[in-house]
Formats: structure tokens, sequence, C-alpha cells
């Protein structure tokens, strides 16, 4: 069978419609209904054709590197791999500009000024103190004389280093996803850049991060488990079906 027979007899016998599958794969259904006509020009490219039918076979439970491969030979074969030279290797000569050294002399006769004024400052200031000082002992009742220390007043209670201190704020998000029955899962983060995509198995465990927010798309949400920011919140929904929420750093709120 072609590529798209193989996609449209397979997505039947899993039992889902063309809708399931755009709904958990996040593609047009009128893309995917052409890729099973063997119609790829509606894909946008070589490069999303590709992901296309890696998409729709995991969701429908078949390998999809054999019709990647399939697909390859049938359009000029696979992309040649990229070389770490050529990937970085700047497109135009890019001008640094010469350091120039310290002026080491210039930073020492400037820094023997500084010594030198802080010194003066500091006997002209020591010389004022010590005479204020001794007239303040001679004479207790002489305005600006230091009084007597405090004793400390009955009853009053110093600070316990037990008292409640502020909580920081959580600088990220964090999502674990644990799953006991098999469900596909569509995480993104902030503007929507994608975290993942995919279908998760019996006994996986999946985490994942990010600085604003998280969104996540359960297809079984009654087969998982979902903790936020380190939080158990349980099973999202135990009758099944789709699960969507967005979380951030202060969820789950604090009781």
């Amino acid at each position: 069978m072609s590529i798209g027979e193989t996609l449209a007899s397979e997505r039947k016998r899993a039992g889902l419609t063309l809708t399931q599958v755009s709904l958990q794969t996040r593609i047009r259904e009128s893309v995917i209904r052409a890729m099973e006509q063997d119609d790829f020009s509606t894909c946008g490219g070589n490069f999303y054709a590709r992901g296309h039918i890696r998409s729709v076979a995991r969701v429908i439970g078949v390998d999809p590197e054999p019709l990647v491969r399939e697909y390859d030979d049938a359009h000029g074969g696979a992309p040649m791999p990229l070389s770490a030279a050529a990937a970085f290797e700047p497109e135009q000569a890019v001008a640094f500009r010469e350091r120039r050294s310290p002026n080491w002399s210039a930073a020492m006769a400037l820094a023997l000024a500084f010594v030198v004024i802080y010194g003066v400052v500091q006997v002209v200031g020591s010389g004022d103190r010590e005479q204020r000082t001794a007239r303040q002992v001679s004479d207790p009742q002489r305005p600006g004389a230091s009084a007597p220390a405090a004793s400390p007043t009955p009853g009053a209670t110093s600070p316990k280093a037990d008292d409640p201190v502020a909580i920081a704020p959580r600088k990220k998000v964090e999502v674990r996803i644990k799953v006991r029955r098999a469900t596909w899962v569509n995480i993104r983060g902030a503007k929507g850049r994608q975290l993942f995509s995919g279908m998760l198995r019996p006994g996986d465990v999946k985490e994942w991060t990010d600085r604003k927010k998280i969104s996540v798309v359960i297809g079984n949400s009654g087969g998982v488990r979902l903790a936020v920011n380190g939080e158990d919140l349980g099973t999202p929904a135990r009758g099944g079906g789709v699960f969507r929420m967005t979380f951030t750093p202060d969820d789950p709120d604090p009781a």
C-alpha cells in the first residue's frame, strides 16, 4: 500500500475519525485527508510533510520511520546532514575591535591620590572626635554627652529566630505527568513554544519547565496523574476526556 493508503487504513483500524486525529496532532483535517490520498502538496514542503507523517503515524499507533523513508525515496531522498563547520560558519566576516592595554601608570597615580585624601580625612576627623569625647566624659551633663545605656524594659521580648518570613516567589513553572493509561499529550510554553507533542505509554513519567507558563492538553485525562510546581493534583478528570489547562509559577493557588 502507498503511504496515504497505510495512514487511512490504520486510522480506521484504530477507530479514529479525521476530526479526532486533527485534534490530537493540531493538523487541519483537509491536510490529513489529502495525505491519505497521497497528496502532500498542502503540507508546505518536504520538511513539514515528514513531520506530519510522523505525527499522524504516532497517533494512530504505527511506526512512522518506514513511511518517512518511503516518502524520501519518492521525493528525492532524505535531506543531507549539515556539517558542524557549515552550521557555525558566519556568512560574513565579523570584525573585532582591537583591545587597548590598560594605562596602569594613570590608574596607580589615581589610586595613590585617593589613599592620601582618605588618610587626611581620617586624621582630621579622629582629632575632632577625641576632643568631643573628652568633654563628654568630664561633664556628663554637657549637651552632646552620651547617655548611659538604657536597661531593657521588663517584659520586652526579642524577635524569635523561628518567626515566619515571606516565601520567595517562584521563578518558573514545573509540570510533571505520570502515565497509567496510554494517552496523547501536547505541551506548550510561553508564546506557544512547543515543548512536547505525542503519545505517552503506561509507566512514562515526563517533566517540563518554563519561566512564565505551560499550556497542557491531555487526550485521556483519566489515565494520568498531574503535579504542578511540586504539588500533586491527582487525576484531572476521572471520567476521562480531553483536559486543557494553563499553569503559571503561582499555581496552584496557596490555601
